[in-house]
């Protein structure tokens, strides 16, 4: 038994409403036993032989979340390798990230087949950060839209691509207007939740795809669609003025902190789930990196394509989390929720974890005022550390 002390712990209130309890205990294995406040370490009948974690004042929150992230520290999901995803899952955990969806791209069927034959493998292993399954982003999506996916192999949806995999399949990020019924249908009976990206849809063809139920989510919002305009409101309209939940990359390059407030302002915390989109060059430095066979220049937190466009971030979760927070004036107990009780309700696991209650899972993030990441702990198992006395 573990127990971690002296814990600023962020926690849902009567509401559901994620608060901040200070002067917290939490007991654990690989579930949480016990959580209490203000008492004497030693008032507690069974502390004797536990290994005691020391949070000196530090914020105690639920493991994130990463439902939308390609890759990082030189590995990425579509790598042909047997430690691409054990790397991806170290290099998650040192961002505070307990749980992932690694992310597909648009290649040929064959080899996205043997990127998720390798997450499932994943995800029955411990090796960093948990791998809950994957995010197929393309090739079923817009040819108009693609950014920096591959032009190659996008093609239109079909389920008998995909029925082999979907107990591993989580997220399929789309192209509506490239999608039948019957893959609407079939996503739905195998639980996998569909999100409208990469699309040329405008605001009627999204907003009715939303109301009925076909599309649950949109992926990465402002990036992969066409821009607002007050005449044709298109896919940001449909999110705007529906109760669908956005993912949002706020690393200031991606999405302007002046539209970080708006999505923000008209979404709320409760309907914002932040990715990261992050691609093998995360946490490398400057230079050169690829992307989707495609050679990336990263500087700073811009990745680009040789041809000027925007590829996936190098964002890493705990930074995102401080910028949206600067960017919104929003509490940072009430952005956390953005990356852990939010997608954890997505993905149907909010039972298990996601919040720090009793009875769920010990995913655990341990984190400063700046959201420096000094422990991460998943299942009870400590799979992070720095700079904490343990």
């Amino acid at each position: 038994m573990k127990a971690i002390i002296n814990a600023n712990i962020i926690a849902p209130d009567l509401t559901g409403k994620f608060t901040v309890k200070e002067n917290g205990c939490i007991l654990f294995d690989d579930k949480i036993q016990d959580i209490f406040f203000g008492k004497p370490l030693q008032s507690h009948s069974e502390m004797e032989g536990f290994q005691i974690i020391d949070a000196k004042n530090r914020f105690v929150s639920p493991g994130f979340i990463n439902i939308h992230m390609h890759g990082v520290l030189g590995a990425d999901t579509m790598d042909e390798t047997d430690d691409a995803l054990s790397v991806m899952a170290k290099g998650e955990a040192s961002m505070g990230v307990t749980g992932f969806l690694p992310t597909t791209m648009t290649y040929d069927i064959p080899r996205i087949h043997r990127a998720l034959e390798r997450v499932r493998k994943a995800a029955n292993e411990k090796i960093g950060a948990k791998v809950l399954g994957a995010h197929m982003e393309g090739p079923f999506i817009s040819m108009e839209k693609r950014g920096a996916q591959g032009a190659d192999f996008i093609k239109r949806a079909d389920f008998h691509d995909i029925e082999e995999f979907t107990d591993v399949i989580k997220i399929i990020t789309l192209a509506v207007e490239e999608t039948n019924e019957e893959f609407f249908t079939k996503a739905r009976e195998n639980g996998i939740l569909l999100s409208l990206g990469h699309s040329v849809a405008d605001y009627e063809t999204a907003k009715n795809a939303i109301t009925e139920g076909k599309i649950q989510h949109i992926t990465h919002l402002y990036n992969g669609m066409a821009p607002f305009h007050h005449r044709t409101p298109g896919i940001v309209g449909a999110a705007f003025d529906s109760n669908v939940k956005v993912e949002l990359i706020a690393d200031n390059v991606h999405s302007h902190p002046m539209a970080q407030r708006l999505a923000y302002n008209v979404k709320g915390i409760e309907n914002i789930i932040l990715i990261t989109d992050s691609m093998r060059a995360s946490c490398m430095g400057d230079g050169l990196s690829e992307l989707g066979g495609q050679e990336v220049t990263v500087k700073g937190n811009l990745a680009t394509l040789k041809n000027g466009a925007i590829a996936g971030s190098v964002v890493k979760m705990n930074k995102e989390i401080k910028i949206f927070a600067d960017n919104t004036g929003a509490p940072i107990e009430r952005v956390i929720e953005t990356v852990t009780k939010n997608p954890a309700l997505s993905l149907g696991i909010y039972d298990k974890t996601g919040s720090i209650e009793v009875g769920k899972r010990a995913d655990l993030t341990i984190f400063d005022e700046e959201l420096e990441i000094f422990a991460t702990v998943v299942e009870g198992e400590i799979v992070f550390n720095s700079d904490l006395a343990m």
